[in-house]
């Protein structure tokens, strides 16, 4: 495959697996389980995941500059705080408000992009947040709900998520020289379940609710589509591809959350919320297309 597609769809897919957590969440939530438990296991379980991963595969952690350290460290905190206020946001609005509010990484991404770079939004960019925006509002259902009944909490959380993750993929779009993606994944999930620990409910590993229930199972769904997948697929790809396109490449996010949650939680969709989709989708492919038609001329 050409190198050129192969990275903007490893971006996709981890995207596309981002999508799920707040269906994910919801369903555990259904069953009992707070969303500080679901996202705790969330981390506990990836952590292990990509501990068996790195043991089968590395072994061997390479000694880090003191920028190397700094990337990592910052990657995993950012890591579990995009998880930790998300989960919190899921607590006041529905799962498919819920990932409207953290798809608005897009243009914030493309905005710290800009601020670092010292650049204005070219015009294939600009275009590309003119269709997303537009079928973001659609896709959600905006205009069908009444927002006056949405708590403040829910706007805050959902809007800090989204703003927390478009920091991670500025952040892992630096390259560490000599470490494989997978050691990256370990010690950026270490940290990550640190974080975790110390802010939510780490007592579920020693009071028998992560093991002793289903709870693991949730974790294990969680911790591969939130943690292994999209950590260890964004740190091959972003480096590659930049973290302005990345951002606008994530955009899968929406129409998977937006199709989960019609089929596993029956949330209703309608004609406007597809063709919204629809333009989200146009909006996330717009940038790769005329770049590569651009080069091809």
């Amino acid at each position: 495959m050409n190198l050129q597609l192969l990275y903007p769809l490893l971006i996709v897919i981890a995207s596309s697996s981002y999508g799920l957590l707040s269906t994910i969440i919801k369903v555990a939530m259904g069953q009992g389980f707070t969303s500080n438990e679901a996202v705790s296991s969330q981390y506990i379980i990836g952590f292990l995941l990509a501990l068996v991963l790195f043991l089968f595969t590395q072994r061997k952690i390479p000694k880090l500059n003191k920028s190397g350290i700094i990337t990592i460290v910052s990657a995993g905190a950012i890591t579990a705080t995009t998880g930790m206020v998300y989960g919190l946001a899921l607590n006041y609005v529905t799962a498919s408000l819920g990932v409207v509010l953290f798809f608005q990484f897009t243009w914030i991404g493309l905005l710290i992009d800009c601020i670092i770079h010292k650049r204005l939004p070219n015009r294939y960019e600009a275009l590309s947040l003119v269709f997303l925006l537009g079928g973001t509002v659609l896709a959600a259902g905006v205009l069908d709900t009444d927002l006056s009944t949405i708590p403040w909490q829910g706007w805050v959380y959902g809007l800090l998520a989204a703003t927390s993750f478009a920091i991670f993929i500025q952040i892992n779009s630096r390259q560490i020289e000599g470490m494989s993606n997978v050691t990256r994944t370990f010690l950026m999930s270490l940290v990550a379940l640190i974080m975790i620990s110390i802010f939510l409910s780490p007592e579920i590993i020693w009071d028998g609710t992560l093991f002793k229930t289903n709870l693991w199972i949730f974790g294990v769904i969680l911790g591969t589509f939130g943690i292994i997948l999209p950590i260890l697929l964004l740190s091959i790809a972003v480096p590659k591809v930049g973290g302005a396109l990345s951002s606008i490449l994530s955009a899968m996010e929406l129409p998977v959350a937006i199709i989960a949650s019609v089929i596993i939680l029956h949330e209703k969709l309608t004609i406007l919320q597809l063709f919204g989709i629809v333009l989200v989708l146009i909006g996330m492919v717009l940038p790769t297309v005329l770049a590569q038609r651009k080069n091809a001329a």
